[in-house]
């Protein structure tokens, strides 16, 4: 298991994206794994010599061939989707295939693939192999045009921030489609480069008023960024672009004068960072030196630059607000400092009012001009956000007081009542509470910073001279390894690179990565993951995958996809906030209309009213108040920082949630549709249990056989070879010679071993070669079929000798699960193309009482559709290409991370550690998770429904309380950091505790 589990992160997750064809509709609804196309397998033999091996050389020279191709082919007997979906998996699975596309209407399939990897007899061949008739019609080279560019995004407040830059992407030509995260402030565009450019799509985000960084354009597995230290003039500039270009693989140079950056395009194939630093410092004879760019421009420094930016507005606020709000409403009712404040300056100007209309200015104008700014883009565009509440508010609160206070000035009997410490305390009160919520929201993307530390910093690079000897070695940047470099990993360090291990041997822990607890031994010709720990023994490794390409990065990008993709329930809140502020606006207006009519034609109890406003001041309070309480922030909150703690958590826990809408249809699932073979059970025959009816001994018994089945591919004969090889200490035991081998496909094998004529199989094949079965051996033979294990007859000159059980193991804690899952009210379905026998035996034990046996593929997704139809939330957990129709199917679809590619491409969720119980593990968190959610949504819309009112003043008339602005504002702020945290509180999910260990 362990095996299959290093080979999906090996094949599944070293890979690209999927382009949309230009033909046939491909419309997958959910982001897929990530693909490339596999290089050639590399021997041992050819990794020594220091890589000059045949086998590097055929994988370099076909890396270099980029260029994707086009096939179409007439495919006939296609029937129904299923059909289709058959035979796009199938072909999917080979090696470089980009994408596939099926339509089964007009009996075509349209391939996306690299020539280098894969040819079209091959694809062919695929197609046939599923039992269809293929012919090649029409074939074109294409270029990789589709692209999913990155940007990250400043600026945003809520949903209708977000919804506003997601329409003007999505009205730009080129792009197919755009999705903007409020959580993780982050754009994902997939577009096409022919039409439009990536500084296209920023510059449409820059005229909806939101400041936008480039992340990624898509192409960044060949871009690098390198740091220039040393005087740049135009001649150094001149030398430098022309030896850089000189170097093989170089595509594009962008010098940066004022940051001290090149950016350069480069084929990794043929050089890397290293070379390029190299050459650098060379041309310029030490003048100038480079490295790797800081990374600056991550989204890291970004959030850690606007929380130092709000932590810095926050305290200079409260530089001007505490004297404010000293002077309003602490100083006041001290005597000695009232007479002092109350001294009038002009007229009736007080030293106190003109001191507060000093001190805020700075805080209404300067602290607070991103309120100002925000609002004015977003009324540009129609869309107004939480920066025109506050904008409006504070506005009200300050302009009225200047108001006042020039009135007070130019009158020798007016009052004046001022409102500066509204204006300036509700915007410290709001930075405070934004400063809050990003920190809190920086904690929801842990799970994937994580997962990027386990990369090491550094790494100790072998020096080989021309025989492949190892002359020296160096400490360089782990950033700066290049394909084909040998890496030195000692006990104790981290593997620095994806690779495979040329010299040494030893046990790697590969539990971070794959969920394997246990160390896994590693020799000559195994493969090792980067980020995993060396336990013991020294290992050479030679890196294959580097950088972006490697298996930790690809996990981190599908994670980070996963988060930026919205489950269906975030439509209700962005629903609500198309027409929230408009509607705060009005509700404000009214309520200020309300009162002031009320008091102006009604009047007031004079002991309503405080003593120093009148009902004008009164109804402007209340007006405000209703304005800085709204807050749509919280309602935008609600889903994604939900979505993006459950996916960093699953990940963190070996289960890769492919988004948001994954989360929501698994946490309603009602109904799980098993398959059998790997899924319930290890999908690895193994012999568990050997009845001798001759007097012989056990070793010299599998000796014979072992002999005669080493021969042979079946999946059972290898199963006894390698139960043979264990009552061997030696680790190449050689068998005796088999002489006249034949092999009888579905029925067993026959050959001379020490002049003693060997049939192995069944029953079958025992009466076909005229052996006589005694009874004894046949109460064995029906035993063991009751036991849903395969009996193998072993007769020697005629005479059986032995009974050999083949069983499929079931996976440990197997029934557990089904039972757990009976607990939680999800009931448990069994689908198997095996035989009635086994299935009836397998679902006892594990107690699984509905079984379905001898069902082809389609007739596995029939049922699922089936259950659907009865009102069921189905999902579907398998591992092989049989069962990808019926995960297609499924509401939702979990695939055993060893399993096939197809599978795990078909699959909503994956399982990496092919672990039963974390399909439990899967189920549980979606339903914390939407607890959450729901628990979210109560709060932000309870806030809003009881806090209005209360603001608006319905408690006044009975209980004189009211709600001041500042307050208000306060609350509003408070809200939305309550809604992170409580999100946040999915960080410490555990699975259930029966699986605990």
């Amino acid at each position: 298991m362990a095996a299959s589990t290093r080979a999906l992160f090996l094949s599944c997750f070293h890979g690209g994206g999927a382009e949309v064809s230009r033909h046939l509709a491909l419309r997958p609804r959910y982001p897929s794994m990530p693909r490339r196309p596999r290089t050639v397998a590399v021997t041992g033999d050819a990794s020594e010599a220091g890589g000059s091996g045949g086998d590097l050389e055929a994988a370099k020279g076909a890396a270099e061939k980029e260029e994707e191709k086009v096939a179409v082919f007439a495919v006939t007997g296609m029937t129904c989707s299923a059909c289709a979906g058959s035979v796009e998996k199938a072909v999917k699975r080979l090696p470089g295939i980009h994408d596939a596309a099926v339509d089964v209407l007009g009996g075509r399939a349209q391939v996306v693939f690299y020539p280098a990897f894969v040819s079209e007899e091959k694809i062919r061949e695929a197609i046939e192999d599923v039992g269809f008739e293929a012919k090649l019609i029409n074939e074109e080279v294409r270029e990789k045009n589709i692209l999913v560019c990155r940007l990250h995004i400043k600026g945003m407040t809520c949903t209708s921030c977000t919804n506003t830059v997601e329409s003007a992407l999505q009205a730009f030509p080129g792009v197919q489609r755009a999705s903007v995260a409020l959580a993780t402030e982050e754009a994902e565009i997939r577009y096409d480069r022919r039409i439009v450019a990536a500084n296209q799509l920023i510059q449409a985000v820059e005229e909806t008023g939101f400041e936008a960084v480039l992340i990624t354009t898509g192409e960044d597995r060949s871009r690098i960024d390198l740091k220039i230290d040393g005087v740049l003039n135009e001649r150094l500039i001149m030398i430098l672009e022309s030896s850089i270009q000189a170097l093989p693989g170089v595509e594009d140079i962008k010098v940066d004068t004022e940051l001290h950056k090149i950016t350069i395009s480069y084929k990794p194939d043929q050089t890397g960072p290293r070379d390029l630093i190299e050459v650098i410092e060379s041309a310029t004879s030490g003048d100038v030196t480079a490295s790797i760019y800081p990374e600056a421009e991550g989204r890291e420094h970004h959030r850690y630059g606007e929380i130092n930016r709000y932590k810095q507005s926050f305290l200079w606020s409260l530089v001007f607000t505490i004297p404010v709000f000293l002077t309003s409403m602490v100083f006041m009712y001290i005597p000695g400092t009232k007479d002092g404040l109350d001294k009038k300056v002009v007229n009736m100007m007080s030293i106190g009012e003109l001191l507060r209309w000093i001190l805020s200015t700075p805080v209404q104008f300067i602290i607070g001009r991103k309120f100002y700014t925000g609002a004015y883009k977003a009324m540009c565009h129609g869309s107004p956000n939480m920066d025109v509440l506050i904008a409006l508010g504070t506005n009200t609160a300050y302009f009225y007081s200047v108001y006042s206070v020039l009135r007070a000035a130019t009158s020798e009997n007016y009052m004046s009542n001022d409102f500066f410490e509204t204006s300036s305390m509700l915007i410290s009160f709001i930075l405070l509470g934004k400063y809050l919520e990003i920190l809190a929201k920086g904690k929801t993307s842990e799970a994937i910073a994580k997962l990027m530390d386990l990369a090491p910093e550094t790494a100790t690079l072998l020096i080989h001279d021309h025989e492949g000897n190892v002359v020296g070695e160096n400490e360089i940047d782990s950033r700066l390894i290049q394909k084909n470099d040998v890496i030195k990993v000692v006990p104790g360090g981290k593997v620095a690179s994806d690779g495979f291990v040329i010299w040494g041997q030893s046990h790697v822990n590969e539990s971070m990565i794959t969920g394997e607890s246990r160390p896994v031994a590693k020799r000559k010709g195994d493969t090792v993951i980067g980020g995993t720990v060396n336990e013991n023994g020294v290992l050479h490794v030679r890196a294959t995958f580097v950088g972006s390409e490697s298996a930790l990065a690809q996990i981190v990008r599908l994670v980070e996809s996963a988060q930026m993709a919205k489950a269906p329930v975030q439509k209700f809140a962005d629903q609500i906030s198309r027409v929230f502020v408009p509607l705060v606006i009005v509700l404000s207006v009214l309520t200020w209309l309300v009162w002031f009519l009320a008091g102006r034609f009604h009047g007031y109890p004079r002991s309503w009213i405080p003593s120093s406003m009148d009902s004008f001041q009164l109804a402007l309070q209340f007006g405000i108040s209703v304005m800085v309480i709204a807050c749509p922030c919280a309602l935008g909150l609600a889903t994604p920082t939900a979505v993006m703690v459950a996916t960093g958590v699953g990940a963190s826990q070996g289960v890769l949630i492919k988004g948001g809408q994954a989360l929501e249809s698994a946490h309603k699932v009602d109904c799980i549709v098993f398959d059998k073979t790997g899924t319930l059970t290890i999908g690895k025959p193994v012999v568990v249990n050997t009845r001798l009816l001759k007097n012989m001994v056990l070793r010299e018994f599998y000796d014979y056989v072992a002999a005669a089945e080493d021969n042979s591919e079946h999946p059972l004969a290898k199963a006894i070879v390698e139960h043979a090889k264990k009552l061997h200490s030696e680790e190449n035991h050689i068998w005796p010679e088999a002489r006249d081998f034949i092999s009888v496909p579905g029925h067993g094998v026959k050959a001379n071993i020490s002049d003693n004529i060997l049939i192995v199989g069944n029953k079958s094949f025992m009466l076909s070669s005229s052996i006589d079965i005694p009874l004894e051996a046949l109460e064995i033979l029906t035993e063991e079929e009751e036991k849903a294990q395969t009996a193998i007859i072993v007769a020697m000159d005629q005479e059986v000798v032995g009974i050999i059980s083949v069983s499929d193991p079931i996976k440990p804690n197997a029934n557990d699960v089904i039972s757990y899952l009976k607990s939680m009210n999800v009931e448990s379905i069994m689908v198997t193309g095996d035989n009635w026998g086994t299935a009836n035996a397998i679902g006892k034990e594990v107690g699984i009482e509905k079984i379905i046996a001898e069902a082809k593929p389609e007739q596995k997704a029939e049922k699922v559709k089936e259950l659907q139809l009865s009102g069921k939330t189905v999902a579907m957990v398998g591992d092989g290409i049989n069962d990808s129709p019926a995960l297609v199917s499924a509401d939702v679809g979990l695939a055993i991370g060893a399993g096939t590619d197809v599978a795990i491409e078909a699959a909503d969720i994956v399982l990496m550690k092919s672990n039963l119980e974390d399909v439990v593990t899967a189920i549980d968190l979606s339903r914390k998770t939407f607890f959450r959610i729901r628990m979210n949504y109560v709060w932000a819309l309870g806030y809003n429904i009881i806090g209005i009112p209360i603001a608006a003043g319905v408690l006044f008339p009975s209980f004189r309380f009211r709600l001041p602005p500042w307050v208000a504002g306060a609350a509003m702020a408070a809200s939305s950091v309550s809604v992170v945290c409580w999100s946040l509180l999915l960080r410490y999910y555990k699975s259930p505790k029966t699986f605990a260990n």
